[in-house]
C-alpha cells in the first residue's frame, strides 16, 4: 500500500493498493450556509447543521463552516478560503432555487475551474422522485482552486438526500481536484 496525501493539513489521504485502487480516503471538508435571514441573525440555520451531520456520518473532516449572506464576492471569497484551509470538498447550502437573490450557481460559476453537469443532473433527477419542485434547482458541482465545491438546496432535507445522491463520486473527485493519483 502506498500513501498520498498530508492528513488534516492536505486535503485527501488516501491509500493506494499496487493495482492503482483506493482502499481509503480522508475527505477534509468545508460547509458554507448561505442565507440573507441566517447570516443576519433573524432565522437558525438549520441546513448547515444537517449538511455536517450527514459529513460527519461519512466519516469525513469537517474542518471549517461559515454563514453568508446570498452576496456573490462573499460566496466566492468564503469558497476560496475554505480551499487555502485545506478543504477538499465545499459543500454550500442555499441559494441554489430561482429567487431573485438566489446567487449561489452564479457565484461559483464565476471562479470555478470546470463545471461537472452530472451532478446537478444527479441530484434534480433523484429529486424529482420526491418532489415536483426539483425541477427549479439549480444545484451544480464544480473544481474551484483545488476543491470539489458542491452547491446544495438549503432545505435541510433536500441537501442532505441530494447530498446522499452523489457521495459515490465525491471521492475520486476530490482526488482529482487535488490533482492525486487515482485508479484512472
Amino acid at each position: 500500500m502506498r500513501s498520498f496525501g498530508q492528513g488534516r493539513t492536505g486535503v485527501v489521504r488516501a491509500a493506494q493498493d499496487d493495482r492503482g485502487v483506493f482502499r481509503q480516503m480522508q475527505i477534509v471538508v468545508g460547509i458554507i450556509t448561505i442565507s440573507d435571514r441566517a447570516s443576519g441573525g433573524q432565522y437558525q440555520d438549520l441546513g448547515g447543521p444537517a449538511v455536517k451531520a450527514a459529513a460527519e456520518k461519512h466519516g469525513w473532516d469537517v474542518l471549517a463552516e461559515a454563514i453568508v449572506p446570498d452576496e456573490k464576492k462573499r460566496i466566492q471569497d468564503t469558497i476560496r478560503s475554505f480551499s487555502v484551509q485545506g478543504c477538499g470538498l465545499i459543500l454550500t447550502t442555499g441559494g441554489t432555487g430561482v429567487a431573485e437573490r438566489d446567487v449561489t450557481p452564479e457565484a461559483i460559476r464565476e471562479i470555478m475551474r470546470l463545471e461537472i453537469p452530472g451532478f446537478g443532473e444527479v441530484m434534480r433527477a433523484q429529486s424529482m422522485k420526491i418532489t415536483p419542485n426539483a425541477i427549479l434547482s439549480r444545484s451544480l458541482a464544480a473544481i474551484v482552486d483545488s476543491s470539489l465545491v458542491i452547491a446544495l438546496p438549503g432545505k435541510p432535507s433536500g441537501a442532505v438526500e441530494c447530498l446522499g445522491f452523489v457521495e459515490g463520486a465525491i471521492p475520486h473527485s476530490v482526488a482529482l481536484a487535488q490533482r492525486k493519483p487515482t485508479s484512472c
